[in-house]
């Protein structure tokens, strides 16, 4: 029950009023005379409370020990601390336990090693006006932490408005497909490096880690039809790989084929010149032969030639002037023996005629003496 309610008995007014009337607050001059009793009493005149120099000295000390104690604090291992006095700046304060002197000195603890992220996104339109949705995360590290403190009213709120304002510009000048596809990290470096310009002039005391361009997409109305065209992209680009690897494999083996060619023709050239100077040289062997017996030398070589010529065929002429009889020539057995000893015949001519001739050329008997052809038939 209150002390004021009605039907409370007795005097449980809390200032002390007896008489059970609400009369105001008690007298102060009362208070502090009942202070100054308990810390030791002193003699006063009535008119206020009078505090012993032994209370006074006690209340001061322990003002005193309770302001020493306030001023202890820790800076934390990652942070830098940075101090004012009376509004002042005197400098940064290491990690650690510190002191400084409370009501006149201030101290503010900043984070200098955490990495910080601030991300940007929005629609945008590119240089060729399409609207495309993109995201991007900057990271950085504060550096100074005086000037992220004061140099501006709020050094994150101005990063986001940096980093905003440069987006649209670097999107601004660049193409959708590049901002999609090939471009992307085109547009990551050119807006850390327009952030970095904004914020100079502020000095902010941060420094940009990384820029993370996030993957930019269309707007969902027109996603179907940005599908496929990438979808193209990426055949043309499988289409060229293709083409790629087609050329490699094709190209060596028409390298190995001219090669081929190359050194077919230097054979067959070779081959030419040689059976060239070995028909130059057998000509100039045969020609003295032929001076010394034109008429034995050209029979010869006419019956060489037919030779030749004959061996192929299984066709045989028979001169029958002179007789009726009928001859039986075994074709097929002259055809074997003639396709047996086609070959070598014709390997071994020169030589055949080269011996022909020396056996001639050793007899004592003039060549021009021997019957020709016409001569033989005659005879017969």
């Amino acid at each position: 029950m209150a002390w004021n309610e009605p039907g409370n008995k007795g005097n449980k007014d809390p200032w002390g009023n007896k008489s059970g009337n609400d009369k105001g607050p008690p007298d102060l001059d009362e208070v502090f005379r009942n202070l100054s009793k308990r810390f030791g009493g002193g003699k006063g005149n009535g008119k206020g409370p009078v505090f012993s120099s032994f209370a006074l000295i006690i209340v001061l000390g322990i003002a005193v020990v309770v302001w020493g104690l306030s001023g202890f604090y820790t800076v934390k291992e990652a942070e830098k601390g940075v101090a004012l006095r009376f509004g002042e700046y005197i400098g940064e304060v290491d990690p650690g336990l510190q002191w400084k002197a409370t009501f006149i000195d201030e101290v503010f603890p900043v984070n200098v090693n955490t990495v910080r992220s601030i991300p940007a996104s929005g629609s945008m339109l590119t240089t060729d006006e399409n609207v495309v949705l993109v995201e991007l995360d900057v990271q950085y590290r504060v550096t100074s932490a005086y000037n992220f403190l004061f140099s501006a009213v709020d050094a994150n709120e101005s990063l986001r408005e940096a980093t905003d304002s440069a987006l649209r510009y670097v999107i601004g000048h660049n193409t959708m497909d590049d901002i999609l596809t090939t471009g992307r990290d085109k547009v990551r470096h050119d807006t850390w490096a327009e952030v970095e310009r904004i914020i100079e002039p502020y000095k902010l005391g941060i420094t940009i880690v990384d820029v993370n361009f996030l993957p930019a997409r269309p707007p969902e109305e027109v996603k179907a039809s940005f599908d496929d065209a990438i979808s193209a992209q990426e055949d043309e680009q499988r289409f060229i790989r293709e083409a790629e690897a087609y050329a490699r494999a094709i190209e060596p083996k028409a390298r190995g084929q001219v090669k081929r060619m190359e050194q077919q023709a230097r054979a067959y050239k070779e081959r030419e010149v040689l059976e060239a100077r070995g028909k130059v040289a057998k000509f100039n062997l045969l020609l003295p032969e032929y001076k010394a017996a034109p008429v034995v030398t050209r029979e010869r070589l006419y019956l060489d030639a037919m030779q030749i010529v004959l061996s192929g065929t299984s066709k045989v002429l028979v001169d029958s002037k002179s007789s009726n009889n009928m001859m039986y020539l075994p074709l097929d057995k002259l055809m074997q023996k003639s396709q047996s000893n086609t070959k070598p015949r014709s390997v071994n001519s020169s030589s055949t005629m080269s011996s022909s001739y020396g056996s001639a050329a050793q007899t004592n008997v003039p060549l021009d003496t021997r019957p020709t052809r016409g001569e033989r038939q005659g005879r017969n």
